[in-house]
């Protein structure tokens, strides 16, 4: 009697430290911050256009292949043994850090508010994160890594063209660890259009590590020449 006792403490314990944690062992995050101009430069954009990088998401993506942790489906992907919160229910929780979101985590484009898009990332990644049942948390730290790890701390925006090597090299000089450069094209020219940084796996996330991948998107290698407009240079 006794011996089962203790086995279902344990198991009671086990199931405590569990519950509201993401079930997949193998993940590390990234955090897509993107330059508002190249984005701007392509699509119907809202205005005033940021003057500094803004978040794109906070991503959970599997170490064996850099692939995103998909999104929770509660037939497909059962990602967690708790129900997350829904996209539906997350604007309440995040109105104390309402403002930080409005600033460094908007919506450019027309077609979306920032709420529809704090909702859609939520749904996409944030419900199969570590943070499924604490979205005020979630985007908090998504929030606090884009502002100690800024990129126009260690990169300047300039006419002339860098390498994609040369922003990569920036970046891994000012944090210590490589990114993954992601580019578009604007009038047949590669532009910057994401720095996204790679973090280890906790709640929250702190410690940087070298991104899997250097070069997506339009970026296919460090010799690619790459435009990094200031502001004041709309393509």
């Amino acid at each position: 009697m006794q011996r089962h006792l203790l086995v279902a403490a344990v198991l009671a314990t086990f199931s405590l430290l569990v519950s509201g944690q993401n079930n997949y062992p193998d993940f590390f995050y990234k955090l897509s911050l993107q330059w508002p101009p190249a984005v701007c430069a392509t699509s119907q954009y809202r205005t005033p256009i940021p003057g500094t990088f803004t978040i794109h998401g906070l991503w959970p993506q599997f170490v064996k292949d850099d692939r995103p942790v998909p999104p929770y489906n509660p037939t497909t992907n059962k990602c967690t043994d708790v129900k997350p919160t829904a996209p539906d229910q997350i604007l309440v929780s995040l109105q104390p850090i309402r403002d930080k979101l409005n600033k460094l985590w908007p919506s450019l484009l027309m077609k979306n508010t920032n709420e529809d898009f704090w909702r859609l990332e939520w749904e996409r990644h944030g419900m199969c994160s570590d943070y499924l049942d604490d979205p005020s948390s979630y985007f908090t730290s998504a929030l606090n890594l884009a502002t100690t790890n800024n990129p126009l701390k260690g990169l300047v925006p300039r006419q002339d063209l860098y390498k994609a090597r040369e922003i990569s090299e920036a970046i891994n000089t000012k944090l210590g660890k490589y990114p993954e450069i992601s580019c578009g094209k604007v009038s047949n020219t590669l532009q910057l259009n994401e720095i996204r940084l790679c973090f280890e796996r906790a709640k929250p996330p702190s410690v940087l590590r070298d991104c899997p991948k250097r070069y997506s998107n339009g970026c296919s290698n460090g010799n690619d020449q790459v435009k990094f407009p200031p502001l004041t240079s709309r393509v």
